[in-house]
């Protein structure tokens, strides 16, 4: 019989935290705190595995299943730093008996309130405006200078209504009364708000802004391609915010060059962190980089809901955001 498995006690954190996150992590845990900005690749992540009792990864981490497959690993849980888990191999973290949590519900008004940046942004032509403005070629005001999409009133569609495309349905209904369409793989009660579900065929041709919520993997990798993008309305804007390849980035640069829609809002790219310079180079586009949930106070939160999950599996209870 093995014996058992000594108590968590080394962890890896693969990215710096903010102040008050790193001195709550370190008052908990042997804590090592990776000093670079980039993901780990597969190599590392293999290493991260055999030489820590616990790590807290976040997005692009390379924990793959030949990450977990290359040998027995030490660790026993990954606190991940994020909603989004699709880094993560869940298949194989599950062979390999190790753990996985994420932090829902932190980071849900934070990004909702990215989707609704984007959205104004987009509509009303705002980065496209201060691009003019900083290089000096404003000459004034006048009556038909750079029209865009008045957005209160209009058709919102929200493909997949988790916690955060609720809370971006909200926002878009009770402060600009829009209209709120959305798709969902299962029916969504007691949201209320008014709000009506709908064939993604039927939201894409009927939405002024369609605002792309679902979470990132292999079953939402490019839902959006170039039949979807054909189907929605010229003048409609397309807002992303889930994860860079639920949209297929070569059909949107063609959906645009066409005039198929109006514009897109991005926070996510498929390549992360390169973005097309096809993208880069157009007005009707909006890039932000991926800052969902960049404000000090939702990060830190994020950190302590991961410690949270690490504390638990380490005192041997069930962690309260377990995915695998």
């Amino acid at each position: 019989m093995p014996p058992p498995r000594q108590p968590l006690a080394r962890l890896l954190v693969t990215r710096r935290m903010t102040a008050a996150a790193e001195a709550a992590i370190s008052a908990e845990f042997d804590a090592t705190f990776r000093d670079s900005t980039t993901p780990l690749t597969e190599a590392e992540a293999t290493a991260a595995l055999a030489h820590h009792d616990a790590i807290m990864p976040t997005l692009g981490d390379g924990f793959t299943a030949a990450a977990f497959a290359a040998a027995p690993p030490r660790a026993r849980v990954l606190g991940n730093f994020g909603a989004g888990f699709n880094h993560i191999d869940l298949a194989a973290a599950a062979e390999a008996g190790v753990v996985v949590t994420n932090t829902p519900e932190v980071v849900t008004d934070a990004t909702a309130d990215i989707a609704l940046t984007l959205i104004l942004m987009t509509a009303r032509r705002a980065g496209e405006g201060e691009r003019l403005v900083r290089a000096g070629r404003w000459k004034g005001w006048h009556p038909t200078q750079m029209l865009g999409m008045h957005v209160t009133g209009r058709t919102v569609g929200i493909i997949g209504m988790g916690r955060i495309g609720q809370a971006i349905a909200r926002r878009c209904h009770g402060g600009f009364a829009m209209q709120v369409l959305f798709h969902n793989r299962r029916g969504v009660a007691g949201l209320g708000f008014p709000a009506r579900q709908v064939p993604l065929p039927e939201l894409l041709a009927s939405s002024d802004i369609v605002v792309l919520a679902v979470p990132g993997g292999a079953e939402t990798r490019h839902l959006i391609r170039a039949d979807q993008l054909a189907a929605m309305q010229p003048h409609a804007i397309l807002i992303n915010i889930a994860r860079g390849d639920v949209v297929d980035e070569a059909a949107l640069i063609a959906a645009l060059d066409a005039g198929q829609i109006a514009g897109a809002g991005l926070v996510v790219y498929e390549r992360e962190p390169l973005v097309p310079d096809t993208l880069r180079a157009r007005d009707d586009v909006v890039l932000l980089p991926h800052l969902g949930t960049a404000a000090e106070e939702v990060r830190t939160a994020m950190a302590l809901r991961a410690l949270e999950n690490l504390r638990a599996v380490r005192d041997g209870r069930d962690p309260p955001d377990r995915v695998a």
